[in-house]
């Protein structure tokens, strides 16, 4: 099942996606939740009462409406840093023996079509193609073996990243260099964990202005899905809707002679098998 969450006219509401056009779930079925969150952390029960919903309810024309990220608010955005060999190669870093964890702002989501706003303060803004991990269940101290069924979802996320700022400054600040609003495109929907049944094999590419850029596949993690969830989960308690942005493949723009970085003009998509194409457009700040 596809969900997007969408701006209503009393704030963010869950759709499902129907043959093109939008189902507003809780409108079509009021003892489902409009918030995504809520509707995600209730579990299977409600997802299968979503899956009805969404076949009988009344649609809504896309262009009716003003999509946002998937997941508009979520309470943790968790990244990954060096969880492919090949990128760690390209970086000259050695593959770490547990999980590089850091995060990013959630002020820094934009859904799919929206612009990444180039800021005035970096010259060296570089995408990174990635698989999505969206959590359901809440969970702290989650097993390994368990720990899929705490997954609801998974999307494409573009982790954008002012490289200046994260490898230049003093300290490094990754945060920050990872947190410049726009800088975590997210979509183009929510794809239901119950129709990806192997999220470590899943083609994954990134394409600038159709050029590829990116093109690997999710077997090459280091660290699973699976292992991710537990990992983190060991520090905080996970919650609906928490997003975990699992790494990036080599090819990114820093690493290439000569460097790669966005310009206004230009057009990122992120491409994941199963889960659609998020596109957006590069622009400068005014």
């Amino acid at each position: 099942m596809k969900l997007v969450s969408y701006q209503g006219d009393t704030g963010p509401r869950a759709a499902g996606v129907r043959d093109g056009e939008l189902v507003d779930l809780n409108r079509a079925d009021p003892r489902l939740p409009s918030c995504i969150k809520t509707l995600l952390g209730q579990g299977s029960e409600s997802l299968g009462r979503a899956r009805a919903a969404l076949q009988t309810g009344q649609a809504i024309p896309l262009e009716d409406t003003k999509l946002l990220a998937p997941v508009p608010n979520p309470e943790k955005v968790i990244c990954v840093g060096l969880n492919y060999a090949d990128h760690a190669e390209e970086t000259g870093a050695k593959p770490p023996a547990e999980p590089v964890l850091f995060n990013k702002f959630p002020s820094s989501l934009c859904a799919d079509g929206d612009p990444i706003i180039l800021p005035k303060l970096s010259n060296e803004v570089d995408y990174e193609a990635e698989l999505v991990v969206v959590i359901g269940t809440a969970g702290r101290h989650i097993p390994k073996d368990r720990a899929a069924a705490h997954v609801a979802a998974y999307c494409c996320g573009n982790d954008v990243s002012a490289r200046d700022w994260q490898l230049r400054k003093p300290g490094g600040q990754w945060l920050l260099g990872k947190s410049f609003d726009t800088f975590a495109p997210l979509g183009p929907t929510l794809i239901t964990a119950d129709e990806i049944d192997t999220p470590g094999k899943l083609q994954i590419q990134l394409r600038l202005n159709g050029r590829t850029m990116q093109n690997s596949s999710t077997s090459r993690l280091i660290f699973s899905v699976e292992a991710l969830v537990a990992y983190a989960s060991q520090v905080c308690r996970l919650v609906p809707g928490d997003l975990i942005f699992t790494g990036t493949p080599s090819g990114v723009g820093f690493t290439r002679q000569p460097p790669v970085y966005l310009k206004p003009g230009d057009t990122v998509e992120v491409e994941i098998e199963r889960l659609g194409i998020l596109h957006n457009p590069v622009a400068a700040e005014t």
